[in-house]
C-alpha cells in the first residue's frame, strides 16, 4: 500500500512539472530579391514542424522576390529560433539565429525578414 501511495504521488509530481503547451501561429515573409537564380527557399529552426536538418518550404507570392510560410506549432516556450535558407544556403552565416518572438495577445504572430540581413 505505501509503493501505491508513493507511486501515485511520484506521477503526481512528474505531471506538474509539464509546462503547458500553446498551439502558435507564426507568418514569415522573406525577401529575397537581393538573391540570384532562386530554386528553393526554406526555413530551418527548432520546434516542430521545423527541424535543423531540413527545409521547411516558403511559397512564392513575388516571383524572385516574396516567399512566405506559414508555421503552426504546439510549444511552451515564447519563442522560437531559425534561419531562412536559399538554395541550401543558411543565411547569418556564423551570427546568431534569429529569434522570433511569439505574440501572445494575438492567435498570429508576423514576422518579415530580408534574406541574410540582420
Amino acid at each position: 500500500m505505501k509503493t501505491l501511495f508513493i507511486l501515485i504521488a511520484l506521477l503526481i509530481l512528474a505531471n506538474a512539472c509539464v509546462q503547458k503547451a500553446y498551439q502558435r501561429v507564426v507568418v514569415v515573409t522573406l525577401d529575397v530579391s537581393k538573391v540570384k537564380n532562386i530554386k528553393t527557399v526554406g526555413i530551418r529552426g527548432n520546434g516542430k514542424p521545423l527541424n535543423w536538418e531540413n527545409d521547411y518550404p516558403m511559397k512564392e507570392v513575388i516571383k524572385d522576390s516574396l516567399y512566405k510560410a506559414v508555421i503552426v506549432t504546439q510549444t511552451g516556450y515564447l519563442f522560437a529560433e531559425g534561419k531562412c535558407i536559399v538554395n541550401g544556403n543558411f543565411e547569418l552565416q556564423n551570427k546568431p539565429n534569429r529569434k522570433v518572438v511569439f505574440d501572445t495577445k494575438k492567435d498570429t504572430t508576423y514576422v518579415n525578414f530580408v534574406f541574410d540581413s540582420e
